[in-house]
């Protein structure tokens, strides 16, 4: 059969259909596989969950835990199971072992009993969608690898006769040699809990579709308090974003004539610079410069709202006011209250709330430190691909850990995916300590490259001339430079000037 041809179920579980290319097999079994914690059951779930929701009853096989237990822990995600039992859109299946049963096995074991009541239950309410949790529970009767394939593939092709598509879940001990389950059925889904650099991570994989196409690798998940599992698919995100040639402003005068006439619209800028450098104020002025029918959403990881309110008011910048008419919004929480896809989700949710115009994150550092380097980037590539599908304009800090030039893991990983770049550095001229800054990038258009002097007082950020005849600003060895230095480096800014024209 074409994979163009094959009938998918839809999960209508957020991100999965677009990594499965359209969801499950139609009238196919997969397994779902995972070690302790890793939300089996959870998926199995909410699978049955999305059905019913989409006019497909479901029936729950479980293993392990009792009806009544998973009707409790369920209710978190705000599923009433009760409720659509009821109504006949839900059935459990109970084939966990109770306490006070001994298990007794006479002759040649089989799920034959089990296979029946199943599809009772299915042919009550019609049911449409089948999840099992855990079959390696009742596995571990059978002992011996030739019954558990025998049974498994009875439980496959039964399941199949019934016009049902079905998931079973299994623990998965992470063994080199797969378990027989995963040959047995026809799709292997993996879940994984891992720790890495002491931070979990969840992720998911396809490693087989019999016979379908799917997205190749991990993807991470999140598991969100009130719909269950959200998958991210960050590495599937596509280059389709809308460009935009309208400027706005950056809420400083001088920095608009150093972009060219302020950031696009549509861009992404990197602000970097050691502590006390201007970064928050940066920040503060562009989010302070909505005008007319803008609004502005700034996610503070470093600092509290009362913190950010008192520097916004020193520096002329009225964000109590802003808040109360409804066109600024400020999000302050530490780092370390969630997980980096939690953040993202939570940042999303935002946005799609408020629709700002402009969005500032200050910082990315205080976010990189709480997960692993794959991760930060992913987050920020998802982040930053939202942002200009919205055509957001989006402000971002890091923070470099030497006071003298240096850089940041933050400026080496992102940099290629944002559209501009700003460098606030310290300069220390014969003792004295002064600000330098300089836009190191900017998509799309022609910019200052020169390192200018800039100062800080009561109404904000003021750039002032370029510094000359010296060199090593940006690395941290300043020095004056000789006249065959300087007449050289004009130059060559003669000929970019010429080669751009």
């Amino acid at each position: 059969m074409s994979t163009s041809r094959l009938e998918r179920c839809t999960t209508h579980i957020p991100g999965f259909e677009l990594i499965s290319n359209g969801g499950l097999p139609v009238g196919r079994t997969t397994l779902v596989s995972g070690g302790p914690g890793s939300a089996k059951t959870i998926f199995a779930a909410q699978f049955l969950v999305e059905g019913i929701k989409a006019g497909e009853p479901g029936c729950f096989v479980t293993f392990e835990e009792q009806p009544v237990d998973l009707r409790r822990n369920l209710s978190s995600f705000g599923w009433d199971i009760e409720k659509w039992e009821s109504e006949g859109k839900w059935v459990f299946v109970d084939g966990s072992l109770h306490p006070k049963d001994e298990p007794v096995t006479v002759g040649d074991y089989d799920l034959g009993g089990l296979m029946w009541r199943i599809n009772h239950a299915v042919q009550k309410i019609g049911a449409r969608r089948v999840s099992l949790d855990s079959i390696g529970a009742m596995l571990i009767q059978f002992g011996r690898p030739a019954v558990i394939r025998r049974e498994l593939y009875r439980v496959s092709w039964q399941l199949r006769e019934m016009g049902v598509t079905s998931i079973i879940t299994a623990e998965h001990t992470g063994q080199t040699e797969a378990p027989v389950e995963e040959y047995v059925t026809d799709n292997v889904i993996i879940l994984r809990n891992t720790l890495e650099e002491e931070k979990r991570r969840r992720t998911l994989e396809i490693l087989k579709f019999r016979g379908a196409s799917h997205l190749k690798g991990e993807f991470p998940f999140t598991i969100s308090e009130d719909s269950g599992i959200i998958l991210l698919p960050l590495s599937s995100i596509e280059l389709r974003q809308k460009s935009s040639d309208k400027r706005i402003t950056s809420g400083i005068t001088e920095l608009d004539a150093m972009c060219g006439g302020g950031f696009y619209r549509d861009s992404v800028v990197l602000v970097s610079g050691a502590t006390g450098t201007g970064k928050t104020l940066t920040a503060t002025e562009f989010l302070a410069a909505i005008g007319g029918d803008e609004r502005g959403l700034l996610f503070a990881f470093e600092e509290s709202r009362d913190q950010l309110y008192r520097n916004a008011l020193g520096w002329g910048a009225d964000f109590p006011r802003l808040e109360a008419e409804g066109r600024l919004r400020i999000v302050s929480e530490y780092p370390e209250v969630a997980a980096l896809e939690d953040h993202l989700l939570r940042i999303k949710k935002h946005i799609e709330e408020f629709k700002p115009t402009r969005v500032a994150v200050d910082s990315l550092s205080a976010l990189e430190r709480i997960s692993t380097l794959r991760t930060f980037r992913e987050f920020v590539l998802a982040l930053t691909s939202y942002l200009k599908d919205k055509q957001i304009a989006g402000v971002f800090t890091s923070t470099t850990p030497s006071l003298l030039g240096g850089s940041t893991v933050t400026e080496a990983h992102i940099s290629s995916v944002t559209d501009s770049i700003i460098l606030l550095r310290y300069v220390e001229v014969f003792g004295e300590m002064r600000r330098g800054i300089t836009v190191l990038k900017m998509r799309g258009s022609q910019h200052d490259r020169n390192i200018r002097e800039y100062l800080i007082d009561s109404q904000g950020m003021h750039v002032g001339e370029p510094f000359r005849a010296v060199s090593g600003i940006l690395s941290g060895n300043f020095r004056h430079s000789t006249n065959s230095e300087l007449q050289t480096l004009q130059t060559m800014f003669d000929r970019a000037d010429a080669d751009e024209a």
